[in-house]
């Protein structure tokens, strides 16, 4: 089974506190290396004001998590995202990694 790069970027709604926060991203890391992913990289982009609102929220918390999984790892991980009320949106990209041949 071959495994590609993906990254998932996700929003977090802006009133959670700081240990919130960081028990859903460990919750989210710990899912991803149930499912089999590797290489997991999480990078906290801080609170950043959105584009237009979502769900009447102005601003948001972002959460960048780039890691080598499978196609069912996706499924389950924006599963439990989909019914994560304190997820406000999410999204999901595969990375194309190129060898660089000198």
């Amino acid at each position: 089974m071959t495994l590609n790069n993906y990254e998932t970027i996700y929003v977090l709604k802006p009133d959670l506190t700081e240990n919130i926060n960081l028990n859903l991203v460990n919750e989210y890391k710990s899912l991803i290396k149930k499912q089999g992913g590797q290489n997991i990289i999480i990078q906290h982009r801080g609170r950043r004001h959105l584009s237009y609102n979502i769900i009447h929220y102005y601003d948001g918390i972002y959460v960048q998590v780039n890691y080598e999984g499978n196609g069912k790892l996706i499924q389950s991980l924006e599963k439990a995202m989909k019914f994560d009320d304190r997820v406000i949106r999410y999204l999901t990209t595969t990375k194309n990694i190129q060898e660089i041949s000198v």
